[in-house]
């Protein structure tokens, strides 16, 4: 975890760590230090100015009970000037925090261990694979047209309603949506998790506690009437349910599920790795969330890439697991798995999954603790993950599973489709 008590003791292993995520931290980590070594003289002052006060204070008491009237009065003038300093030291001690907290959220989560060295998605490390390449004929269509042909999805008509990136799901195409989320949910539920209708909105306390504020900021739809972010995933409103509680061991572990709506600017996003449904702005997606005390989050995380895992072998749909480097990792994750499928027209690989543990990265900004069987306090871990994410799932779905007589379904969705193919 990184916390003011270890860039104390160990600045050099933050900045060290820090680097594998390729973020220079040397000049943050001095100003931190500096302004905690202000604070810390400033709170040696206090205390001192405070104990003088303390006595000073008395001795005015006793200057008056022996009538020494004017030493008693010059004694208060002292305690005057007291009060006036501590007030300044208690003034600059409160700038100091303020310079010193707004400096700590501008660092990254510390990359656990077996975070690999690396600068982009290039240097991530396969997991494994499993689920068997399709043999698609010269032909083959990608999902942008097999959409267009059986009237699927509309993205014209998304741009003439809102703009790019916002496209408009109709008839069978709806009800894919419709079938995926439920079954998603349905999955995740029977693996005990609790199903969650949060909000879609969200106040800057809740973007602050699970990391997308400062971090983020530009890459969040923002409603400014009312200061309300629109969500980038559920992982959000989910996790903050959770903002300034204490819980007991025996709550752990917490598991919840949630489908909402996700928006994304996705400033700067260009060229064919946006077209169709591989980059939206808008999307479906259904996350998984986990509340663990830190000795059980490794064996968490690894239960939820194991059932992410399960989820998209079910769709009969290849894929591949890589542990991400520290240069593709996000901002506030210790360790990320992504789950990517093979988009059979376009011959790549499209993420689907993001497997995260943030362990007490997350919960130090949500003050998220529990408290132990002495009543000591500690600080949770926190882990998330995409089950599934929609737009990118259903562009594999078309085109790996194309036929001249249709899109033959998976046998999962059969009964949520009512029909096994699209035609």
């Amino acid at each position: 975890m990184l916390t003011l008590k270890l860039l104390r003791e160990q600045p050099e292993f933050v900045i060290e760590r820090l680097a594998v995520k390729n973020f220079d931290a040397t000049e943050i980590v001095a100003q931190i230090l500096e302004h905690d070594k202000l604070r810390r003289q400033y709170q040696t002052e206090l205390d001192s100015v405070l104990a003088q006060l303390r006595i000073k204070s008395k001795e005015i008491g006793q200057l008056m009970q022996s009538g020494q009237k004017e030493q008693a009065e010059a004694a208060k003038a002292e305690v005057a000037s007291m009060k006036a300093r501590s007030k300044e030291i208690e003034t600059l001690m409160e700038e100091s925090l303020e310079k010193q907290n707004s400096l700590l959220v501008l660092l990254p989560n510390l990359p656990a261990a077996i975070v690999p060295q690396g600068k982009s998605a290039e240097d991530n490390v396969v997991v494994r694979m499993g689920g068997e390449m399709p043999q698609m004929s010269q032909d083959a269509l990608p999902h942008w047209e097999i959409a267009s042909k059986y009237d699927l999805i509309d993205f014209d008509l998304g741009v003439k309603l809102t703009g790019a990136g916002f496209p408009v799901y109709k008839g069978k195409g709806a009800r894919l949506q419709r079938a995926l989320t439920q079954y998603f949910l349905d999955f995740n539920t029977k693996a005990g998790y609790l199903e969650i209708e949060p909000p879609i909105v969200v106040n800057e306390q809740s973007g602050f506690a699970t990391g997308q504020l400062p971090d983020k900021e530009g890459q969040m739809y923002f409603v400014s009437q009312d200061k309300f972010y629109l969500i980038p995933t559920a992982e959000v409103p989910v996790t903050n349910i959770y903002r300034d509680s204490i819980l007991a061991p025996s709550d752990f572990p917490v598991k919840m599920t949630a489908y909402t709506p996700c928006f994304r600017r996705e400033a700067g996003s260009y060229g064919k790795d946006v077209r169709g449904l591989n980059r939206l702005h808008q999307f479906d997606k259904v996350e998984i969330v986990q509340l663990s005390l830190p000795e059980e989050s490794e064996r968490a995380l690894e239960e939820m890439v194991q059932h992410v895992e399960r989820l998209v072998s079910s769709l009969e749909l290849p894929y591949r697991i890589l542990r991400l480097c520290g240069g593709d990792m996000s901002f506030t994750s210790a360790i990320t798995y992504d789950f990517e499928v093979y988009s059979a027209a376009q011959q790549r690989w499209l993420e689907v999954s993001s497997v995260s543990n943030f362990e007490s990265y997350q919960a130090n900004r949500l003050k998220l603790r529990y408290k132990d069987s002495e009543g000591k306090i500690h600080l949770a871990h926190t882990l998330n993950g995409s089950s599934l994410a929609l737009p990118r799932i259903v562009a594999a779905l078309l085109e790996n599973n194309q036929t001249p007589d249709g899109i033959k379904l998976p046998k999962v969705l059969h009964d949520y489709m009512r029909c096994e193919r699209i035609d």
